[in-house]
């Protein structure tokens, strides 16, 4: 199963079939033969507890949510449900008024489940139970038989509250639960039900299990409440690229044209590297479905936190756009990650519908990806592998024999390209 799959829950309940109606099956992907069928027909879902060669153990809670019926008589309170930001808001099974909002089974079954998940002791972590999301999608015009897979995790907090029922014009207390949902990035976003299944066995110890489990889970298990956020689930997390897939492979062709270039531009050159930066971005930003046009290198002195200036259309004739496009470049040895305090200085300088470009020959760390994915940022990152990758590109379609020769021939044009504009101007050429 995979974040936002949806997945067929038809009756009637056949595992037998892995296909329905162009969607996978529910109960043929939860199928453990010999076991009785695991079901969604109420909100919170705990199945029977298994009696395993080391203990009772309950193997999983499936919670599953019916944004259809928000705002209804029956549910005039709304779930919440954001995996890729890692955090569910759920509403608890008590709507009696006068009942002890606790001895709800939906309820009762989270409360046990969050005192064993949110304890200190690895020994007693190592028994929390798995919460599995779900909720219930409109599929092709079908209302009913479909859910909705949102991922796994445990429950972060646990909060009474008051709510009201509009249909019998009275108060009642509930819980609302606070979920983080777990990173499944090592697995490749894919939650394998055989670690579900494993639970299920009651031939297999607790720590048996383990070997199925997501690796954030293990984790989690033996590093309790310190990790959580760790292990959240975050969609810019996922989006990141790693620093080794940033830099040149030794002994690459691209290992060897970044050390051309560091070394071309190293000492009192380094500044010289924005006319190489400026031809880079054209390149990149103009490869897809824009045309870019290169401006101008802007002085020194005044900067103010861009190298260069360009500009960037998208569409043609009346039906086209033009936005302006502000430019760093940073050569920089590649073993050090670029500072996000430089990248924080280009952002600054963006106005509505600008576009920043950051170069340089070293990488950037996660954090700063995060960061800049997280805020939403409109700035392209260009990392030294991608520097290489372009530039040797360039040599060979412009006819040079060797990376230096080219370097020279871009820095013989960078004084004549030094021009002190406003970046607004670039718009009007």
């Amino acid at each position: 199963m995979k974040i936002n799959e949806v997945l067929a829950y038809r009756r009637p309940y056949d595992q037998s079939k892995d296909i329905i109606d162009g969607l996978p099956s529910f109960f043929h992907l939860t199928h453990k033969p010999g076991a009785k069928k695991l079901l969604l027909e109420s909100g919170i879902n705990k199945p029977a507890d298994v009696n395993a060669i080391d203990g009772n153990r309950t193997p999983v809670i499936l919670i599953s949510s019916s944004p259809h019926k928000i705002g209804s008589t029956d549910t005039p309170w709304q779930d919440f449900f954001d995996p890729d930001n890692g955090h569910i808001r759920y509403y608890g099974d008590n709507k009696k008024t006068g009942q002890n909002p606790e001895v709800s089974r939906g309820n009762k079954s989270l409360l046990a489940a969050f005192d064993v998940q949110n304890s200190l002791d690895k020994s007693i972590r190592l028994h929390a139970t798995p919460i599995v999301f779900f909720k219930r999608v409109s599929y092709k015009g079908k209302v009913k038989g479909n859910v909705m897979f949102q991922g796994f995790g445990m429950v972060e907090r646990a909060e009474r509250i008051t709510q009201y029922d509009i249909k019998k014009d009275e108060y009642f207390t509930n819980y609302v639960f606070d979920f983080v949902v777990f990173s499944m990035k090592t697995e490749g976003e894919e939650f394998m039900w055989d670690w579900i299944n494993a639970r299920r066995d009651p031939a297999m110890s607790i720590k048996d299990t383990l070997r199925y489990a997501p690796e954030s889970w293990e984790k989690w298990i033996r590093e309790g409440l310190p990790s959580v956020e760790k292990y959240r689930r975050r969609v810019s997390k996922i989006l990141t690229t790693k620093p080794q897939n940033q830099k040149p492979g030794r002994g690459s062709r691209e290992e060897k044209a970044i050390n051309e270039i560091y070394n071309f531009y190293d000492g009192s050159r380094k500044a010289r590297f924005e006319g190489l930066a400026s031809q880079v971005a054209q390149k990149i930003l103009g490869s897809e479905k824009g045309s870019y046009m290169e401006g101008w290198i802007t002085p020194s002195s005044s900067d103010g936190g861009s190298d260069f200036v360009g500009r960037l259309d998208i569409g043609s004739g009346f039906s086209k756009t033009k936005l302006v496009v502000l430019g760093q470049a940073k050569c920089e040895k590649f073993d050090t990650p670029t500072g996000g305090n430089h990248i924080a200085r280009t952002v600054a300088r963006l106005k509505r519908g600008w576009v920043g470009v950051y170069v340089t020959t070293s990488y950037f760390s996660e954090a700063v990806q995060r960061e800049i994915i997280d805020d939403g940022y409109p700035i392209v990152l260009v990392h030294g592998l991608r520097v290489a990758e372009e530039v040797l590109e360039m040599v060979y379609e412009k006819g040079y024999s060797n990376v230096t020769d080219f370097l020279r021939e871009i820095d013989s044009l960078y004084d004549e390209k030094i021009l002190s504009r406003r970046p607004e101007e670039i718009l009007y050429l």
